[in-house]
C-alpha cells in the first residue's frame, strides 16, 4: 500500500472502532450499520489507489413495478450526499460511491457512513411497498387467515386485507 493509501486504511481503523466492523484483508473493511426500517445495512469500504470506494447492499431485486422503483430511485439520488442508488447485474439495489483517498478523515467517514445509513434506512420501506406489494399483500393475507402476528407488517397497513384485524392500541 502506498502511504496515502496507509493513512486513509488507519483513519477508517479509528472511525470503525465504535462499530460492528472487521478488515478481511488490508485496506477493505465491512461494517454493519444499525437501522429502524432496514435493521442492518452492510456497508463495504475499500481503500483503492486513488480513492475510498463505498457499497451497501439495500434489498435484493424488486419482484413488480421495477420503472416506479427505478424512476423513484434516480429521483432520490439527487438528494443523496456522496452515495447514490445502483443496480448490480440481477438487478439488486444498493448505494455506491467513492471519495477521493485526501478526503478521507474522521469526520468525513462519520458523514458518509451516515448517508448510507439514512438513505437505506429511509428508503427501505417506500422500495418494498413499490416492489413487492404482491407479496406483501399475500403475507397479510397468509398471517390474518391463520391468526399469525402481523407487528412487522404495521408499515404496509395501507396494503392488508380489508379482513386483517386493526393495529394494536398504542402503534
Amino acid at each position: 500500500m502506498t502511504p496515502e493509501q496507509d493513512t486513509a486504511a488507519s483513519v477508517l481503523r479509528a472511525a470503525l472502532a465504535e462499530h460492528e466492523h472487521e478488515e478481511p484483508t488490508p485496506g477493505t473493511f465491512v461494517v454493519v450499520l444499525p437501522g429502524e426500517k432496514k435493521l442492518k445495512t452492510t456497508v463495504s469500504l475499500v481503500v483503492g489507489a486513488h480513492s475510498l470506494s463505498v457499497n451497501a447492499f439495500v434489498c435484493r431485486r424488486p419482484d413488480e413495478n421495477h420503472e416506479a422503483v427505478n424512476r423513484w430511485l434516480l429521483e432520490r439520488n439527487t438528494r443523496l450526499y456522496a452515495v447514490g442508488f445502483a443496480l448490480d447485474h440481477l438487478g439488486d439495489v444498493y448505494l455506491s460511491g467513492r471519495l477521493p483517498l485526501q478526503a478521507v478523515t474522521d469526520d468525513e467517514v462519520d458523514r458518509l457512513l451516515g448517508a448510507v445509513l439514512e438513505a437505506a434506512d429511509s428508503s427501505f420501506n417506500v422500495i418494498l411497498e413499490l416492489g413487492f406489494a404482491s407479496a406483501i399483500r399475500k403475507e397479510w393475507a397468509w398471517r390474518t387467515s391463520r391468526g399469525e402476528p402481523t407487528w412487522n407488517l404495521e408499515a404496509f397497513r395501507n396494503l392488508a386485507p380489508a379482513d386483517a384485524p386493526p393495529p394494536p392500541p398504542g402503534s
